[in-house]
């Protein structure tokens, strides 16, 4: 499967989130959130299978969230040890890190 045929998808509630791709029939790698505030998201968890590591999978879950929470003004805590390395490999994102 190549990077352009991974499809994103946001899912959320009232309180919780995920972004996941559907990877085959028992497999998805997905990024989940908790709402924190009005304007604030938690990171909490980002897997893959082992099956599927490797191929930038989880990289494509943070690059959409950081999208979308730069397009809707969305301010990050980043608990996942993933997304953690994530923002310090990008210094960019600072601006949207929640205080």
């Amino acid at each position: 499967m190549s990077e352009e045929n991974y499809i994103i998808e946001r899912e959320e509630d009232e309180f919780r989130g995920r972004y996941v791709i559907h990877l085959g029939p028992d497999a998805e790698g997905e990024l989940t959130f908790r709402k924190t505030g009005a304007n604030t998201i938690t990171i909490d968890h980002t897997g893959t299978p082992p099956a599927f590591r490797g191929r930038g999978i989880a990289q494509l879950l943070v690059d959409r969230m950081i999208a979308d929470a730069r397009q809707s003004g969305t301010r990050i805590v980043p608990l996942c040890s993933y997304v953690v390395a994530q923002f310090r490999r990008h210094p960019d994102w600072a601006d949207l890190l929640a205080e």
